[in-house]
């Protein structure tokens, strides 16, 4: 009989997995909104393009961790071996 995981071990992975990503997903619009805040404020930029690069760059992150996922069963939206 194959040693399968028990339906907990699998929700808790999926969770963890799940904060890891909404973490890193959220930090990264923070990080690119405030950026491109800084950006365009000097170049008379409206607040909307900040929020647009910090929505491309959030997607960008989501697509990163999904990447992550299916690549290596982790716990883990990092690409790095072994996180």
């Amino acid at each position: 009989m194959a040693n399968l995981p028990t339906t907990e071990t699998i929700v808790k992975t999926a969770a963890t997995y799940g904060r890891d990503l909404l973490e890193r997903v959220i930090s990264t619009f923070l990080q690119a909104f405030i950026g491109g805040i800084v950006v365009t404020t000097p170049l008379d930029g409206s607040m909307w393009h900040a929020a647009a690069a910090g929505g491309v760059g959030a997607t960008i992150a989501l697509v990163k961790g999904l990447v992550a996922r299916w690549r290596d069963v982790t716990n883990s939206a990092s690409l790095a071996k072994g996180v």
